[in-house]
C-alpha cells in the first residue's frame, strides 16, 4: 500500500496547491492513505474548523499539526469533535483533542497516525520519546501500518526520534521548519524516514512569509507585520510504500509539484 504525506500546508497558497493537485496525485500514485500537516493552513498561523473540514473533504484521511494548532481559538472545540484532526500527543492530556487516530485506508487496511512535537526551542510539552512509547503500547497489535509526524525544530531531535522508532512504525517524517531535507531513506529495521518534509506553499519567501518585512526585522530588530508570500508555490510531500501485513516500509520518495503541475 502507499501513503502520501503532505508537508505543512501554508495559508491559501498551500491550500490552493492541494486542491488543484491532490486528485491527480491520489490517482496517479495509487495512494491508499493521505495525511497532511495543516497547522499553518489559515493565513500561515493555525487552522479553522472550516479549513480543516475542507481539506478532509478533498480526500485527506488525517490532518496533523504542531505548536500553531492553538492559534485559532475556534479550533479548540472542533478538536474534540473531529478525531481526524490531530494535535501533538505530548501536550497535556486535559487539553482539547488527541494525538493519535486509527483510520481505514482506501484499501481497507487499518492504519494508525501519530502526531508528536519536539521540545528544543519549542513550547514546553511532555517528553515525545516516552509519549511515543506509551502510544505504541496502546495500539492494537493487528494495526501494523503506523505513521508518525514529528513536529520539531532540531534536525538532531528528529533523527534521534527516527532511530528511536525504527522497526516500530512504518514511517516517521518531520515537519515544522518548512525546509525540505535530502535524507529520504529507509532505516535498517524498516522505518521510512525524512528529517523534514518541507512546506506546501510559497518558496520565494522566508518559510512562507514575504521576504521584505523579514529582512527589515533582521536588519533593524523592530517589530514588523508578517504577510504571506505568494511566489513560486510548491507542494512538498513524501510517498511511502508499506507492506500491510508487516508494517515495514519497502520504498520511500520525495514528491514535489510546482504550481504548473511540473515536478519540482
Amino acid at each position: 500500500m502507499r501513503i502520501l504525506f503532505i508537508g505543512d500546508i501554508f495559508a491559501s497558497v498551500g491550500r490552493k496547491l492541494v486542491a488543484e493537485h491532490l486528485p491527480f496525485i491520489l490517482d496517479n500514485e495509487r495512494i491508499d492513505l493521505a495525511i497532511a500537516n495543516a497547522e499553518n493552513s489559515a493565513g500561515g498561523f493555525g487552522v479553522t474548523p472550516q479549513i480543516a473540514e475542507d481539506l478532509l473533504a478533498l480526500g485527506i484521511h488525517v490532518l496533523t499539526s504542531g505548536n500553531h494548532i492553538w492559534d485559532k481559538r475556534e479550533i479548540y472545540d472542533h478538536l474534540n469533535r473531529q478525531p481526524r484532526l490531530l494535535r501533538p500527543a505530548n501536550y497535556a492530556p486535559d487539553l482539547p483533542g488527541q494525538g493519535i487516530v486509527t483510520v481505514t485506508a482506501n484499501n481497507g487496511v487499518q492504519c494508525a497516525v501519530i502526531n508528536l512535537q519536539g521540545r528544543t526551542y519549542m513550547p514546553a510539552t511532555d517528553c515525545p520519546f516516552r509519549k511515543a512509547d506509551e502510544l505504541l503500547t496502546t495500539l492494537d497489535p493487528s494495526v501494523k501500518v503506523r505513521f508518525v509526524d514529528f513536529h520539531a525544530e532540531l534536525t538532531s531531535e528528529k533523527m534521534a526520534m527516527g532511530w528511536h522508532l525504527d522497526g516500530r512504525v512504518s514511517a516517521m517524517v518531520g515537519t515544522h521548519t518548512h525546509v525540505p531535507t535530502a535524507d529520504t531513506r529507509i532505516l535498517p529495521r524498516g522505518t521510512a524516514y525524512q528529517t523534514d518534509c518541507g512546506m506546501t506553499g510559497p518558496y520565494d519567501s522566508v518559510i512562507g512569509v514575504d521576504k521584505d518585512p523579514v529582512l527589515r526585522k533582521f536588519l533593524t530588530s523592530l517589530p514588523v507585520r508578517f504577510d504571506t508570500a505568494k511566489d513560486n508555490p510548491q507542494l512538498h510531500s513524501v510517498i511511502v510504500d508499506v507492506e500491510p501485513d508487516t508494517g515495514r516500509a519497502t520504498a520511500v520518495k520525495r514528491y514535489v509539484v510546482k504550481q504548473d503541475g511540473s515536478p519540482g
